[in-house]
């Protein structure tokens, strides 16, 4: 699989890429062991856990927006973690997962400080394995956030790392995504995040959340409204400034594969010669972004009797290279 990614020749375009994983594949479920973790500001989130021998690495994985362990991208990768024998654990974002949290906040692309707490659990349970950690979309922008705060105080167990499809500016991802037929994917999102918005208004009247949550119409409306205000920033340009993992890139040092398709229908590709310009002085991050994938695809195979699913092969790959080399 240490190979460039070849486009199925039977989903021509971006979007046959992106939308063939959530409507025609049928991935294997694993059954995972659920752990509820109680946060430092009384809520809570839930670890589901694929089970390995108790000296396996740990591979921890962040789903995308409005995601959960059951996103074929997830489970995907959950199979290739028990096919190489490794313990998983799948961070399950506040609000997802069929169960809305305590609190009034909920989760953003710019939230670490879950992913941290998190860390510091598994490293707690786990005193003497390595960790490579991978998300995807959202969670891919979580995660490269996350290594760029940490920097040179990154746990040295953490040994390589993978982002996939990251939407690295928040703000022009917000308004490609509400051109042509992209605004298919905004829609969908759009109907999820609105129904958990307007529950949390009524929980917390508190919050004067704004009654133009229920008529936001594009993502920018959406985080204007709901999640700026919820989690401090000022607006949405505020919370997209301060949120977006490309500012963040070259103060990383582990090891990290970015995997994006160029024909991204959530990113506009100049985006990713930004990308390539501010990972130039970075040794340790090894970009991949081939011209076709779409998003979350990368789906490849003869035939759609047989598709290959380039994504997880070639993140464990890419992790499998650092755990074996130490990172």
């Amino acid at each position: 699989m240490n190979r460039p990614f070849s486009p199925a020749w039977w989903l021509p375009g971006a979007h046959a890429q992106t939308l063939w994983g959530k409507f025609f594949r049928r991935p294997q479920i694993h059954d995972t062991r659920i752990e509820r973790l109680e946060t430092p500001d009384g809520d809570f989130l839930n670890l589901h856990h694929l089970d390995a021998p108790q000296d396996s690495p740990i591979l921890l994985l962040l789903h995308g927006l409005e995601g959960s362990v059951r996103s074929h991208y997830i489970q995907g990768l959950l199979d290739e973690a028990r096919r190489r024998e490794w313990r998983a654990a799948v961070l399950v974002f506040r609000s997802c997962g069929g169960e809305m949290n305590r609190l009034g906040r909920s989760y953003h692309s710019g939230e670490t400080g879950d992913l941290s707490f998190v860390l510091e659990h598994l490293h707690s349970a786990f005193p003497a394995v390595p960790f490579v950690l991978a998300g995807v979309s959202l969670g891919g922008n979580v995660l490269l956030k996350y290594l760029g705060e940490q920097g040179s105080r990154l746990s040295s167990r953490i040994k390589g790392a993978a982002a996939v499809s990251v939407p690295f500016d928040l703000l022009h991802s917000s308004r490609y995504i509400d051109q042509g037929f992209s605004r298919l994917y905004q829609w969908n999102f759009l109907r999820s995040l609105r129904a958990k918005a307007v529950t949390k208004a009524r929980q917390f009247p508190h919050l004067s959340l704004s009654n133009r949550i229920n008529a936001a119409r594009t993502m920018f409306d959406f985080d204007e409204h709901f999640t700026a205000p919820v989690h401090g920033f000022t607006g949405a340009e505020d919370y997209y400034a301060k949120s977006s993992s490309l500012y963040w890139l070259e103060t990383i040092s582990a090891n990290t594969l970015l995997l994006s398709a160029v024909d991204d229908p959530f990113l506009p590709p100049q985006v990713l010669d930004e990308v390539r310009e501010r990972a130039r002085n970075n040794p340790r991050l090894h970009l991949e972004f081939p011209e076709h994938g779409g998003h979350v695809g990368f789906v490849g195979g003869k035939s759609p009797l047989s598709p290959v699913y380039y994504l997880e092969h070639r993140v464990s790959e890419f992790l499998a290279r650092q755990l074996i080399s130490g990172g």
